[in-house]
């Protein structure tokens, strides 16, 4: 209603203002034709009857020099008398002849005469914001022969009519207004009796919870497509009931199976690269090596490392809620990274850093848990690579730790990139599609964050940004 009201109020004060705006271009028109009439009377009754010159183009400046004025004068319209080829001869505007004012008549102006089957035209001009009107059209002598060109210049005057518009607006704004601030209060009075009864239940929908128990709508002397819909919304919340009840089982389930899912995947990750090592080991065991008691201890501290991994990851299977539980403590991250990476035993992984000791307050076995992740998953893009490379970069940036993993491996194509680390998304033929997402909870639990950039068939890099308190 409200629009409506304003719509046609727009619509109104737009038709008006049009409105007197052909009206005034009709009325000046009309007004300038005439007194553009009675002049040419004027003239004509002039060259016929009273002039004693001969009547020809020399001597009209002589037959109008003074009576252009009183025919001016009498019908307010400034009047300029040229000859065949648009020189001015006489005017009854003040300095007429001076350069600034009058000149000759255009050629345009004398072509558009002489092609006019009326031999009148009518030209309009603005200027310094006043309307003029001209006319040209041609002066006859007795034996209707050429003689020359009258002017008839009409200044148009619409203050008056512009001052009454905007009275007229004004008045016609305040009607309109008052209508509007009517409809306004009616729309209001009408919507809040029409919404009564919906309100109550708007009410009770918005307090409506899935895991809650929701009360039923009792409503008196309600109409009956209200009745309807109370109906349909006490229907709804037993079957909400029911599909609660249905849902939170099915939430438990899912949750324990999701559960299984993840540990098992973390469990899977140290396996692979412990089953390399261990092959390795056993191919270059010399048991003559004089440094065989080093190399042992070392494998023996890479397994135990991996071993401990697990071991976490199972005691936590206990408490779902608490999968992976922090346990910060100051380490340094540079061994412990070369550490988790000798694992993997293969020469295209690459260890770089500038900083020869790097302190932070970060879980050890979480730390390990985000670079096997992310070292796996490069080398696998890389499989198919002619000359692998993988590099681990750790640096430090102020208060934070920064570890990035590049690989030139097959990259990640644009429409796969947003769905990266959701859950049981994956690229390859085996595995969950956990390990990326539950390395970004890890990291996100410390207030960090991990992104990617990634160009297909050239390679992706990780970049890890950790607190180092």
């Amino acid at each position: 209603m409200i629009l409506l009201v304003l719509l046609a109020s727009i619509l109104i004060l737009g038709v008006t203002v049009y409105q007197y705006d052909e009206q005034t271009q009709d009325y000046n028109l009309q007004r300038f034709e005439r007194k553009e009439s009675t002049a040419t009377q004027i003239i004509d009754l002039e060259l016929s009857n009273k002039t004693t010159y001969p009547v020809n183009t020399e001597n009209l400046y002589k037959i109008f020099k003074e009576r252009i004025y009183e025919i001016s004068s009498i019908n307010r319209l400034n009047i300029s008398i040229y000859d065949l080829n648009g020189n001015l001869l006489v005017s009854s505007i003040t300095n007429a002849f001076e350069e600034t004012n009058i000149g000759p008549l255009s050629y345009n102006v004398l072509k558009d005469l002489a092609q006019n089957s009326n031999h009148r035209i009518v030209k309009t001009r603005v200027e310094d914001g006043n309307g003029y009107q001209s006319s040209y059209s041609y002066i006859n002598d007795p034996k209707f022969k050429r003689i020359g060109i009258v002017e008839f210049q009409f200044t148009q005057d619409n203050s008056e009519i512009e001052y009454e518009l905007r009275e007229f607006i004004s008045r016609l704004s305040l009607v309109y207004l008052l209508m509007l601030i009517i409809a306004i209060a009616l729309a209001y009075f009408l919507s809040s009796y029409i919404t009564k009864s919906i309100k109550s239940i708007s009410d009770k929908m918005g307090q409506t919870q899935l895991n809650q128990r929701n009360e039923k709508i009792l409503l008196n002397a309600a109409s009956s497509e209200i009745e309807i819909l109370v109906d349909a919304y006490n229907n709804m919340i037993d079957q909400l009931e029911e599909s609660a009840i249905k849902l939170a089982k099915s939430e438990r389930e899912q949750a324990w199976r999701e559960m299984a899912k993840q540990v098992a995947h973390e469990i899977k990750n140290p396996l692979t690269p412990m089953r390399l090592s261990v092959q390795s080991f056993e191919r270059k065991f010399n048991p003559e090596d004089e440094n065989i008691r080093e190399k042992l201890s070392e494998y023996s501290k890479t397994l135990i490392q991996q071993i401990d991994v697990m071991s976490a990851i199972a005691s936590a299977f206990s408490d779902f809620a608490k999968m992976p539980t922090q346990n910060k403590e100051e380490i340094e991250v540079i061994s412990v990274i070369k550490l988790a990476i000798d694992i993997f035993n293969d020469e295209c992984v690459r260890f770089q850093s500038e900083e020869k000791e790097l302190f932070a307050f970060l879980d050890k076995t979480q730390l390990i848990r985000v670079l096997t992740n992310l070292v796996k998953n490069a080398l696998q893009a890389t499989e198919e690579t002619e000359n692998p490379e993988i590099i681990v970069d750790v640096s430090s940036e102020s208060e934070f730790l920064k570890i990035s993993v590049s690989d030139n491996g097959k990259g990640i194509a644009n429409e796969l990139k947003e769905l990266i680390f959701e859950p049981k998304f994956t690229t390859k033929t085996s595995g969950m599609g956990l390990g990326l997402a539950m390395i970004k909870n890890i990291i996100e639990a410390y207030d960090g964050n991990i992104s990617f950039t990634s160009e297909k068939n050239k390679g992706t890099t990780f970049t890890v940004i950790l607190p180092k308190k």
